[in-house]
């Protein structure tokens, strides 16, 4: 399943926009309850306005909250900012650490943060379970853990170290575009002849294909098609 969804998301990636690991990080907080695409929206003039650790440390709460409304509980976001950019000054000499340990002590940093940041901004591999993740690792049957460490730990059983970060990527592009949480596109999924949930959703290709999103949705429908006609994908 894990070569299969490869197979159907080539370009799959972070959907946060960034360019520096204390960028990345403070994206991933402010995603929190909120969109990637209403994020990115918001990120570049906060970006400019405070490029540096330090900046965040020392920012007005009021402007910082002003900017970070859009996103939602916006107050928690700019304590969190706030804490980051000091501590990041205090402990790390504004520079954003390469490793789980030191990230997770940080202000607003779980493991799911620590894992993005890892993964897309030091290659370090790693399991991001969001939502989307563990909606379809246990929709798949992979796991029926609910806790998101335990799931993280579970799935990373099952799957190479070294395609962590990318199969997070895989997950949770299917998970946004094919696998959705109350009607997936069943009949329009790569999978179809994989998963044990097969049928939740339309299983008639026309239905299921108008549930499809994304850019990569003739891909993704003809692959489905191929799938349909007895190729195996992945091979």
């Amino acid at each position: 399943m894990v070569r299969v969804l490869a197979q159907g998301y080539p370009d799959a990636h972070c959907e946060l926009d960034f360019t520096t690991p204390l960028e990345l990080v403070v994206a991933v907080i402010l995603s929190a309850q909120c969109t990637d695409k209403k994020v990115n929206e918001v990120t570049p003039a906060l970006f400019a306005k405070y490029p540096t650790a330090a900046d965040y440390a020392g920012a007005d709460r009021a402007e910082l909250e002003e900017m970070l409304r859009p996103t939602g509980f916006f107050r928690n976001k700019a304590t969190s900012l706030l804490g980051l950019g000091a501590a990041l000054v205090e402990q790390h000499d504004g520079v954003v650490p390469g490793n789980m340990e030191e990230l997770v002590k940080l202000p607003g940093v779980g493991r799911k943060t620590a894992n993005v940041v890892l993964g897309n901004a030091f290659d370090v591999p790693g399991l991001t379970v969001d939502t989307h993740f563990g909606r379809l690792v246990r929709r798949w049957g992979w796991t029926d853990l609910e806790d998101a460490v335990k799931v993280e730990h579970a799935i990373g059983e099952l799957i190479e170290k070294r395609d962590w970060t990318m199969a997070s990527h895989w997950i949770v592009f299917h998970g946004r575009r094919v696998c959705h949480a109350k009607t997936p596109a069943c009949g329009a999924c790569l999978l179809m002849n994989d998963c044990p949930s097969y049928g939740l959703g339309p299983e008639d290709p026309d239905k299921a294909a108008k549930l499809v999103k994304g850019d990569e949705k003739p891909h993704l429908i003809e692959l489905a098609e191929r799938v349909r006609a007895g190729e195996k994908l992945g091979a």
